[in-house]
């Protein structure tokens, strides 16, 4: 029936949006992080917002979670104009926002964390009692099961992420946001929290869902935003674009999705690992016996489901292998033996001879967050001649070296007097790439590049890698996201439970047999024949 009819005969007024921000202004000091943003988001969608580092996405859903004030502009919630002063007014509000960096008290149980703030009264055991219940119930509601009384810090990541999303629901939220939820996630873990959006979609809830991965914008999203450079520049239904026209909204130019590279030219070997093994301080054996070579001017990827060897890995190429551990094995870099032990096996020794090393967790081992990033940019190699004055360490050609890499690598904002944890994750990505890249090594280490870095910088980093391997360098790159894994290397070993599972030629192989591989399963293996007996 026409709506005019339904309403004797006058125009039916729409439905009011779950959340409508007009004109949305804010400034830190000369850094305009959103400029006269319009937003509508229909309730009960999925609606992404996407953007490159320092677009001002995660401004933007701050000022809407209530951690900002804006400088100008009205929020509506429910068609109603709302003051929302800080995040405990959002709450009240019906709003729940899952950082990229989570929340939690990590020695607290599952348990505690749900009712942290949000306590019945003074005696906590009813509190306890009551959210043990509701917790039953949203996990089977909507697949997010987790136990209750687990710690923090013994869950996996994905579960972690489980529990900010109940305390979220515990709290009654009917506005859920996320900050880009899949940047510590593998690619299983991932699929599941888009069965968990899905569910929560289906039963009213609106979610608004920030990420720079196109991927995930084409398959969960209902409707899409783009910023750019603190604006808003498109609002669009998901089903009427495509990765390409996104890609070109959030750079202004059009974006290679795809890496080009001449095919390689390797030389002699540059690392070369035999039978390395590793036990920690349990007796858990970590590294099964790793043999492995990468020549120069060749990329040498290692696929796997994050946890399987390929942290430790690094962590013992990097020179910082876990404390307790016992080490075995031999490592040669340029034909020269490195220690496994003692003070020499160390990150400063690796850097001396030739190695670089881009760590996987940019905050823990990349970073020192309270720090400038000039400091952050120097670390490691402070002691490099062109960044002394005779016996002291000159700080002016420090900042002047730091600032043109700002510059070079495009970080926002380009301070370089700015402490790294003032960056978004994206941008503190490219500090620690421009540190180590541009100090041109002989063996590169990687773990996860793009982890959190919007595709205009992936496009970039991406090229820098390739660069770094025509010049004739050795790279080892490790990386949960299969698509860079094959489009990046030149070998591609999988590996699984601390052993190198197979080695395979990105040209000859494909995404299913890489996952057989990182499930432990060899798919070349073919069970023998049973004999048969003569009759």
């Amino acid at each position: 029936m026409d709506a005019t009819v339904q309403n004797g005969g006058r125009p039916a007024a729409a439905a009011p949006a779950a959340i409508e921000l007009r004109g949305i202004s804010k400034s830190f000091g000369p850094v305009q992080a959103n400029r006269d943003i319009d937003l509508r988001v229909e309730k009960g969608t999925i609606h992404g917002i996407i953007g490159e580092n320092g677009a001002g996405k995660s401004t933007l859903m701050s000022i809407l979670y209530g951690f900002y004030k804006p400088d100008a502009g009205e929020i509506r919630l429910g068609g109603r104009p709302m003051t929302i002063t800080d995040s405990q007014a959002a709450i009240r509000a019906g709003i729940g926002m899952v950082f990229q960096h989570f929340k939690l008290v990590q020695n607290f149980t599952v348990l505690e964390n749900i009712i942290l703030g949000a306590e019945d009264g003074r005696l906590l055991r009813p509190s306890l009692s009551r959210a043990r219940g509701v917790l039953r119930q949203l996990a089977r509601d909507y697949e997010l099961n987790v136990d209750p009384d687990e710690t923090i810090e013994e869950l996996s990541v994905g579960h972690q992420q489980r529990v900010e999303i109940l305390k979220a629901l515990y709290r009654r939220a009917d506005i859920l946001i996320l900050d880009e939820p899949t940047g510590v996630l593998t690619p299983a873990e991932a699929d599941h929290l888009f069965r968990i959006l899905r569910g929560l979609r289906d039963e009213g809830k609106t979610i608004v869902l920030i990420t720079h991965k196109l991927r995930e914008i084409m398959e969960i999203t209902d409707t899409v935003s783009v910023m750019r450079r603190g604006e808003m520049v498109a609002s669009v239904k998901t089903a009427e674009t495509s990765p390409e026209g996104l890609a070109e909204l959030m750079v202004g130019r059009k974006v290679l999705l795809n890496v080009h590279k001449a095919p390689a030219r390797p030389g002699q070997a540059v690392l070369e690992v035999c039978n390395l093994k590793i036990v920690d301080d349990t007796g858990v054996e970590r590294l099964r016996g790793i043999d492995l070579t990468i020549r120069a001017g060749e990329i040498l990827g290692i696929a796997g489901v994050s946890g399987n060897g390929q942290t430790q890995l690094l962590e013992v190429l990097g020179g910082y292998p876990e404390k307790g551990s016992t080490l075995s094995g031999e490592i040669r870099v340029n034909g020269t033996l490195l220690s496994l032990s003692g003070r020499t096996c160390n990150a400063a020794e690796r850097r001396r001879r030739g190695i670089g090393h881009i760590p996987e967790d940019r905050q823990v081992e990349g970073l020192i967050l309270d720090f400038a990033a000039w400091e952050n940019v120097a670390f490691g190699y402070h002691d490099a001649p062109e960044y002394s004055r005779g016996p002291l360490m000159d700080h002016d050609a420090i900042r002047r070296d730091a600032a043109a890499k700002i510059q070079r690598f495009d970080v926002r904002p380009p301070n370089c007097y700015l402490a790294a944890r003032n960056f978004s994750g994206g941008n503190q990505q490219k500090i620690v790439v421009a540190r180590e890249i541009e100090r041109n090594p002989d063996l590169l280490l990687i773990g996860q590049p793009t982890r959190g870095v919007d595709i205009g910088a992936i496009e970039f980093i991406h090229k820098r890698i390739v660069d770094l391997r025509d010049a004739g360098k050795a790279i080892l790159l490790v990386s949960v996201e299969l698509d860079e894994i094959m489009s990046l290397s030149d070998r591609i070993a999988v590996m699984f439970d601390g052993r190198i599972m197979g080695e395979r030629l990105p040209a000859d192989t494909t995404a299913s047999e890489l996952g057989l591989l990182m499930a432990g399963v060899d798919p070349t293996f073919r069970q023998p024949e049973p004999l048969t007996q003569d009759p």
